[in-house]
C-alpha cells in the first residue's frame, strides 16, 4: 500500500472550495447541508483510499477503523473532530482535526506502526450548533446527554425539524440517542483542533495539551411587544420589543464583566416581522454564557434574567427566557494528559473557553485534546490562521500520540 504522506494543509486545500461565503467571508457548512454533505463524502473517500474501513452509526457519526490483524474493535482509540461550521466560519475550525487524523494515519504507516489496537478516525455532525442550536449534538446524544425525542423536535430558521432535515440526509431520525455500546469500544479519544484564543503564539509554541473547557450554555430569549406602524405610532405610545433588545445586550456585557473570568454574548438577534417600517411585535435573541464554575454561569444568567425582565416591564413588554443547551465544565482525564505530556514533553497545557465533542464525550470514557498554533488567536471568523509548519508539526504530535496510545500494552 502507498505510504506517501498527505500534509493537512494538502487536505485542507482539496476542500478548500466547499461551503465558501461570499456573503459573510469565509465558509458557511451546516449540518444536512449541500457542504456538508460534500466534505463528508470527500472525507469517506479519503478514507478509504487509506484501506479504512467506514460506518455510519445511528447519530450520524462518521467512523473510519484502521483494523488490526483480526479485525478487533476493543479497547480501540479514536481520534477526529467535526466538518460542519459556524455561519461565516474559518478555514480551520473542525476541518483541521479531521485532516490531521488521515494524515496521522499517514505518518504511522510510513514509520511502519504496527499497532495493538485499532483506530477509529471520526466526524461528529452539528458540533457548532449552528443550525439547530444545540452544540455537540452528535456527541451530546451518543452520549445520552440530550434527549432523542427533543433534538428530533428542534427546527431550524426555516422551520425545518431535525427529524426532516436528518432524514432528507439519509439519517433515519428514529435511529439517533444514546450508544453506550458503540462507544464502549474506545478504550480513549483525543481530538486535535486549532486553539481559538492566542496562548501558543504568546508561549510561541506550535502545539499544546488540553487541561479543561469553561462550562458554558445557550439560551434563547424572547421580548413580545406591539407591532404597529413605525410612522403613525407616538414614541410614548409604544411596546417596542426591540428597544428592550438594545438594552440587553448592555446588560449581557455589564453583567459578565463584573465577574472575573466570565464571557457573556449575544450573538444572534431576530426581529419579528422584520420591516424597516415596522414595529417590531417581538424580538428573540441568543445567549451564550461561560465560566469556570458551573454556579456562577447559571448566577449570570440567573442576574440577567432579572434585569431584562425590569427592561421589559418598563416598556410594556413580555419577557421569556428558555435554556437550550448547557455543558458543565469539563477537566480532561489526568492519566491520559499525563500521558500525552510523556510523549510531547516540549507541549504547554492550556485551558479553553470553547467546548468541543471530546469534553462531552468525557462522560463516557478519557479523552484528551491537543491545540495547534493560531497566530491571530481569531476564530469562528475568516480571520481564523494556522501556519503551514503549524499544521504540520500539529499532524506529527497527533501521530506520535497515537503511535504510543496504540502500541502500549
Amino acid at each position: 500500500m502507498n505510504h506517501d504522506i498527505a500534509t493537512p494543509s494538502a487536505l485542507l486545500g482539496e476542500i478548500q472550495e466547499i461551503g465558501r461565503d461570499s456573503e459573510r467571508g469565509g465558509y458557511t457548512r451546516p449540518v444536512f447541508s449541500e457542504p456538508e454533505r460534500r466534505l463528508t463524502e470527500w472525507f469517506v473517500s479519503q478514507a478509504r483510499r487509506r484501506g479504512l474501513d467506514v460506518e455510519t452509526d445511528g447519530n450520524g457519526i462518521t467512523w473510519a477503523w484502521w483494523d488490526v490483524p483480526g479485525g478487533s474493535r476493543v479497547d480501540a482509540i479514536g481520534s477526529g473532530s467535526h466538518l460542519d461550521s459556524v455561519p461565516g466560519g474559518g478555514a480551520f475550525d473542525g476541518p483541521l482535526g479531521v485532516v490531521s487524523a488521515l494524515s496521522a494515519v499517514d505518518h504511522l504507516r510510513a514509520r511502519g506502526v504496527q499497532p495493538k489496537r485499532a483506530l477509529a478516525v471520526m466526524v461528529f455532525p452539528e458540533e457548532e450548533g449552528s443550525r439547530f442550536g444545540l452544540a455537540c449534538l452528535g456527541s451530546r446524544l451518543a452520549a445520552g446527554l440530550a434527549s432523542s425525542e427533543y433534538v428530533r423536535g428542534l427546527r431550524d430558521a426555516d422551520g425545518i425539524t431535525y427529524a426532516e432535515a436528518s432524514r432528507a440526509a439519509g439519517v433515519d431520525p428514529s435511529g439517533i440517542g444514546a450508544d453506550p455500546q458503540g462507544f464502549a469500544r474506545l478504550r480513549s479519544f483525543v481530538e486535535l483542533h486549532i486553539e481559538q484564543g492566542r496562548g501558543l503564539a504568546e508561549l510561541e509554541q506550535p502545539v499544546a495539551i488540553g487541561r479543561s473547557i469553561l462550562g458554558h450554555g445557550r439560551w434563547h430569549l424572547v421580548i413580545e411587544g406591539r407591532g404597529d406602524h413605525a410612522g403613525t405610532t407616538r414614541m410614548v405610545d409604544r411596546q417596542d420589543s426591540m428597544v428592550v433588545a438594545g438594552e440587553v445586550i448592555g446588560i449581557v456585557r455589564r453583567e459578565a464583566l463584573a465577574v472575573e473570568g466570565a464571557r457573556g454574548t449575544i450573538g444572534r438577534i431576530r426581529a419579528v416581522p422584520g420591516g424597516t417600517n415596522v414595529i417590531a411585535s417581538r424580538v428573540e435573541l441568543w445567549l451564550d454564557v461561560r465560566h469556570f464554575n458551573d454556579d456562577q454561569t447559571l448566577e449570570i444568567v440567573r442576574s440577567i434574567a432579572k434585569h431584562v425582565d425590569k427592561a421589559a416591564d418598563r416598556e410594556g413588554c413580555v419577557f421569556r427566557i428558555a435554556r437550550e443547551s448547557f455543558s458543565p465544565t469539563v477537566q480532561f482525564d489526568e492519566r491520559l494528559r499525563e500521558k500525552i505530556g510523556s510523549i510531547l514533553s516540549l507541549a504547554p497545557v492550556l485551558d479553553t473557553g470553547a467546548g468541543h465533542d471530546a469534553g462531552v464525550l468525557s462522560a463516557l470514557l478519557p479523552t484528551a485534546m491537543l491545540y495547534v498554533r493560531n497566530m491571530t488567536g481569531t476564530s469562528h471568523s475568516p480571520l481564523e490562521h494556522c501556519d503551514v509548519e503549524d499544521a504540520d508539526a500539529g499532524a506529527v504530535a497527533l501521530a506520535d500520540v497515537l503511535q504510543g496510545l496504540l502500541t502500549e500494552d
